[in-house]
């Protein structure tokens, strides 16, 4: 398979959210496939330490950059974006994978609200905005990605701040899709990661082994690289537990809602759980 036009020998990837997790491990790919890498994260500390690991690996060290960034912060953006530039001379690569999650329940407290928005949701409005028209103008093969979740499609309930946040991701990202494509001559295209369980620092305190179901973040890159270099806009990722019909299925219950005028969220609605379980139960949906 050909690698997305992208991801080739020294072009440059600018990682958010690259001290951990899907970040570092993007990262960490990147490298690997002889690009160089510009790694962001608001953890100063935990980044040192990440990018000192990737350099370490890296045939050259100076091939690896990190920069102390909060996201939510429209002018750290645009300073990291003029040091990307000012160290490699382009980006080839957007990653815009910063993001928090818990402790936004419809009833909490609206400042967890305002920093789960800002990061998870400004964060990438911040990315795209100040990186989009520079790469575009570049005139080379390009790819935005932006980390979404399931949760921001079916939405279930519990961390809702989080789920909207997510929901507007999505929504952010097929605009720029839509935007990218429409602009003659452009060469970069957008791409939604939809990670599955994974292993990472948010979704595993206090544990300290990777659960059974749940995927690396390292296969979760692999499966975005993938994805990307197939053309493909969204990057379902399934994992351990949970199957690409699985998915399927419960996407398409949720926007069934809609359509069969159900309760919200009927998945998890007590008169429904039967259908619902017939539903998933069915066999898989010819493709």
């Amino acid at each position: 398979m050909s690698l997305h036009p992208a991801l080739a020998l020294g072009r440059v990837a600018v990682v958010t959210g690259a001290a951990s997790g899907i970040g570092r491990a993007a990262a960490h790919k990147f490298i690997g496939l002889g690009m160089k890498v510009c790694m962001a994260d608001a953890n100063a500390e935990a980044l040192k330490s990440a990018a000192a690991g990737i350099a370490a690996v890296a045939k050259n060290p100076d091939d690896v950059r990190a920069f102390a960034v909060d996201v939510s912060d429209l002018g750290d953006v645009q300073n990291l974006k003029n040091a990307a530039f000012d160290a490699f001379g382009e980006v080839a690569v957007l990653m815009n994978n910063a993001g928090i999650g818990g402790g936004g329940g419809l009833f909490g407290e609206q400042e967890r609200w305002r920093r789960i928005f800002d990061v998870n949701l400004w964060g990438v409005i911040n990315g795209v905005q100040t990186f989009a028209q520079p790469m575009i103008k570049q005139g080379t093969a390009c790819a935005i990605v932006n980390t979404g979740s399931k949760q921001g499609i079916t939405c279930p309930p519990g961390d809702t701040a989080y789920n909207v946040s997510k929901a507007g991701v999505k929504v952010v990202t097929e605009a720029l899709s839509h935007e990218l494509r429409n602009i003659e001559g452009c060469q970069v295209s957008a791409h939604l990661l939809i990670p599955g369980f994974t292993y990472t620092g948010m979704t595993t305190s206090p544990k300290t082994e990777k659960p059974p179901g749940a995927w690396t973040a390292q296969q979760v890159v692999d499966f975005l690289i993938a994805a990307m270099s197939e053309g493909r806009f969204y990057a379902l990722c399934p994992d351990n537990d949970v199957t690409r019909d699985m998915d399927e299925r419960r996407i398409l219950w949720a926007a069934q809602d809609i359509i069969k005028n159900r309760p919200a969220l009927s998945r998890w609605h007590p008169n429904y759980k039967d259908a619902f379980a017939e539903f998933m139960k069915a066999p898989p949906r010819p493709r």
